[in-house]
């Protein structure tokens, strides 16, 4: 992947968990890495095919000094989220923030951390079979909308299929939604949870019924398998409520 490099922007901020670093504050430097595609620019010779790293420079600033942090991992992460969202162009940021005054009370050069963030796709299922069915699909819609990081890239026609598991209750309003999200997967889950609370969820009876239901079906081309998230969903294979809809918006997907 291209990138633009951005190297050692001198900033004088009041980052520190000591309270006179936040008083007198200190240098640091921040570093990116704007991975995206030159190509078009290249050949283009077109400000408006590629990143403004001048534009990127000053988003760094400004948002490096709008607020006293602790940690420096914190202003890293800041930096990086807000990199990725100014720029849709941008695939990844890789952010590095470095302290050469830090109170270590040892001779040193410097301290840093350094974060990456990247944009993925994820494919969410949708589903409601409590109440105003439709209307909790479109708020669910509506708060992943206005969620910081995440944008919804594609949404599936809703179908009405019947209940699945075993479990006696009424029909479902099922579809696939698309995202392009930075939130790394167990970030996306805690989102999704809070959303299905926002909209009354009760998890009482497995595979019974319920206001919404989100769930995280592929994320890029990941694979795990842990305590609370497998992915890809490991009943999806089973579930044409589910294999419908994403076939409808992601014909291309080879599962």
């Amino acid at each position: 992947m291209d990138k633009i490099m951005i190297e050692k922007l001198h900033i004088y901020a009041y980052h520190g968990v000591h309270a006179s670093e936040k008083e007198n504050g200190q240098d640091f430097y921040v570093s990116a890495v704007l991975f995206t595609d030159l190509y078009k620019a290249g050949r283009s010779d077109a400000l408006e095919d590629t990143v403004s790293y001048s534009d990127a420079a000053k988003l760094i600033y400004r948002v490096f000094t709008a607020e006293k942090y602790d940690l420096i991992e914190r202003a890293a992460v800041t930096v990086a989220e807000a990199l990725l969202d100014a720029f849709p162009a941008l695939r990844a940021a890789e952010v590095r923030v470095d302290k050469p005054d830090a109170p270590i009370g040892l001779e040193f050069d410097t301290v840093s951390v350094e974060i990456t963030l990247s944009r993925h796709t994820a494919y969410i299922g949708i589903g409601s079979n409590m109440g105003d069915r439709l209307k909790f699909i479109d708020k669910a819609l509506a708060m992943l909308e206005e969620t910081p990081g995440i944008s919804v890239t594609a949404k599936s026609s809703i179908i009405e299929t019947e209940p699945y598991g075993g479990v006696e209750q009424d029909p479902f309003l099922n579809g696939v939604i698309e995202l392009n999200t930075r939130l790394r997967p167990y970030d996306l889950l805690d989102r999704l949870h809070e959303i299905e609370n926002a909209c009354g969820r009760v998890r009482t009876i497995h595979w019974g019924p319920r206001t919404l239901d989100l769930d995280i079906l592929l994320y890029d081309d990941l694979h795990m398998n842990e305590k609370e998230l497998t992915i890809p969903h490991p009943d999806m294979k089973n579930r044409e409520f589910v294999l419908k809809p994403l076939a409808e918006i992601a014909p291309h997907l080879i599962l």
